[in-house]
């Protein structure tokens, strides 16, 4: 029996989720035109006032949201209501080491938690259950995203954070965890230590996984299926739009529902921005249809998917869409952590190193690994190897310090790394999604 958190809306006709978006789309125009001195400047270039914008039909009409748009108005310039109706700041991290800086009111914090209500509800989760949530809690969305949603379902949630494996596994047996809410590498890794430990995982309550902040492949799911004795769901989120819960699995499996009363989704051609149909792969853009404090207009995720208006087998209408299928920047996701090349560069080049640089990415078991090999100079190329094993310290902590995630530097002879004449390729991704 598939399980709803808000039937009526999760199952609305078309012609009610078009009314919901038209009459939501209407007033956060206006007010992102009266409170947002981008949004307005935009719309005055554009030609656009907000009395031109009747509904959904009038989107296009409006300017694209990018990232560089909210490190240009760091922290608080994007936001749409003053400070004081602020109840929570998160963060994402940024390519220069400034932050992307969310808000949000207490009712941004309620439709949060309503989205991720109707995650929980459409992976079986119920009232009696216990919701362990091993993402991290702090500026990163993913823990208190999956908090908000427990506490308005009403589950038990158990907020262990992200880390301490052996502490995760005694605390998933002792308290009898049902679901588990991590990133997929993790919960792979997770699923490796058990058995190492001894677990018998078939054992524990826990059925179900709710999996995201990083791309992840139909074998891994497998794994973590196996391994864990669960199933596993996929979701998705970002930090700019609200966090997890933007889009979710059902019991079908077959592609992820868009909270559409909440969100406007669309799938664009990178190149010409022209909307594409169903099963066409373009860029994803979204629309905030309803946050107070940080609602963004046509926000270009970066991400490449598709969609489909295909009513889905477990009842549910709002439209679907498939796993992100890669990006249209150079932005890397490792271990649920955003990391640009640009960032490691800059580190490079402020220390003095070589411009020669690859990154390496890749997974050894469950575990996303990152190394950056740097080109010694000939002057380097002479000194003691512990000089070089110095240098390797440094920047090893310089990264950490600024991605948040370890990366392993190694410092490798002159002309050791690949030349081009065309671009660098500066990213060898050897993970498989």
């Amino acid at each position: 029996m598939e399980h709803y958190y808000q039937p009526e809306i999760e199952t609305a006709s078309r012609e009610t989720l078009t009314r919901i978006q038209n009459d939501r789309l209407v007033k956060t125009v206006k007010r992102v035109y009266e409170n947002v001195p981008l949004y307005r400047q935009r719309m005055d270039e554009a030609g656009v006032r907000p009395e031109d914008v009747k509904g959904i039909e009038d989107l296009r009409k409006l300017p694209f949201t990018q990232k560089q748009d909210l490190r240009d108005t760091y922290p608080y310039g994007m936001f749409a209501v003053p400070m004081d109706d602020v109840v929570r700041l998160h963060a994402s991290s940024g390519t220069t080491g400034k932050q992307i800086v969310v808000g949000y009111t207490q009712k941004d914090l309620d439709m949060w938690g309503e989205c991720v209500a109707r995650m929980l509800s459409a992976i079986g989760a119920e009232k009696k259950d216990k919701l362990h949530v091993a993402y991290g809690f702090g500026l990163f969305t993913g823990g208190f995203g999956l908090y908000e949603g427990a506490r308005r379902m009403g589950c038990t949630s158990i907020p262990v954070s992200s880390g301490n494996t052996a502490r995760q596994l005694t605390i998933m047996q002792d308290f009898e965890s049902d679901i588990l809410a991590c990133t997929p590498s993790y919960a792979m890794y997770l699923g490796e230590s058990a058995e190492k430990a001894g677990i018998d995982t078939k054992a524990l309550p826990l059925r179900a996984g709710i999996f995201g902040a990083e791309p992840w492949t139909e074998e891994m799911r497998k794994g973590i299926e196996k391994s864990l004795n669960i199933k596993a769901y996929d979701i998705y989120g970002l930090t700019e739009i609200m966090g997890p819960g933007v889009s979710f699995e059902c019991s079908c499996q077959a592609g992820m529902h868009v909270n559409e009363d909440h969100f406007i989704i669309e799938i664009l051609d990178p190149e010409t921005h022209e909307p594409l149909p169903d099963g066409q792969k373009g860029e994803i853009v979204f629309t905030c249809l309803d946050k107070e404090a940080f609602p963004l207009i046509r926000f270009r995720t970066k991400d490449i998917g598709t969609v489909t208006h295909e009513k889905c087998a477990c009842g549910r209408t709002f439209v679907r869409m498939s796993k992100p299928m890669g990006r249209t920047d150079d932005m890397l996701i490792i271990r649920g952590v955003n990391v640009f090349p640009s960032q490691i560069e800059t580190v490079l080049l402020q220390t003095g190193q070589s411009p020669n640089y690859q990154i390496i990415v890749d997974r050894v078991g469950a575990l996303d690994t990152l190394e950056v090999q740097v080109e010694l100079s000939e002057e380097q190329f002479s000194d003691r190897v512990s000089d070089i094993s110095r240098v390797e310290r440094d920047l090893t902590e310089r990264l950490k310090s600024l991605l948040g995630i370890a990366a392993k530097v190694t410092l490798v002879s002159p002309g050791t790394v690949p030349r081009s004449e065309g671009k660098a390729k500066r990213v060898v991704d050897k993970r498989r999604f």
